[in-house]
């Protein structure tokens, strides 16, 4: 058996206000759940972007728990890319600027696509790519 698809992807943030408001305003993502302290989860295109703060999510459930999630966390920046075609990069990189979000780096893979990388506010990276840098069509 081989998984089909990735539904969700998580992110550790310092700040859920800050991180709520670049999620949302900037980037545009629906917000679809939150949890005040805890976390706040983002849908984008058919999966979940999950936000959490570390220090919520390392905490165990209690026994009564209605859902029982275990703990679970990471602590420093992490990586997270979206997908994107070549027109649409351009229109992210000249919005990301616009919002007064540096652009780090902005190249062509050797076996073909593009990229660009920015940060959230926590620091992790961020990516638009366009897919064939990972020969997907």
């Amino acid at each position: 058996m081989t998984p089909a698809a990735i539904l969700e992807s998580a992110l550790y943030v310092a700040d859920l206000d800050a991180a709520e408001a670049f999620y949302g305003d900037v980037l545009g993502l629906e917000r679809i759940a939150k949890v005040d302290g805890r976390h706040v989860f983002f849908r984008c295109g058919p999966g979940i972007l999950l936000l959490f703060q570390p220090d919520a999510t390392m905490v165990p459930p209690a026994p009564e728990a209605r859902l029982p999630v275990p703990p679970h966390g990471a602590r420093g920046q992490g990586h997270l890319c979206f997908s994107a075609s070549a027109d649409e990069i351009d229109r992210w990189k000249a919005h990301l600027l616009a919002s007064g979000i540096a652009v780090e780096a902005d190249f062509e893979w050797p076996q073909g696509g593009r990229s660009i990388y920015f940060r959230d506010p926590s620091g992790n990276s961020l990516e638009f790519a366009e897919p064939r840098i990972w020969g997907i069509a």
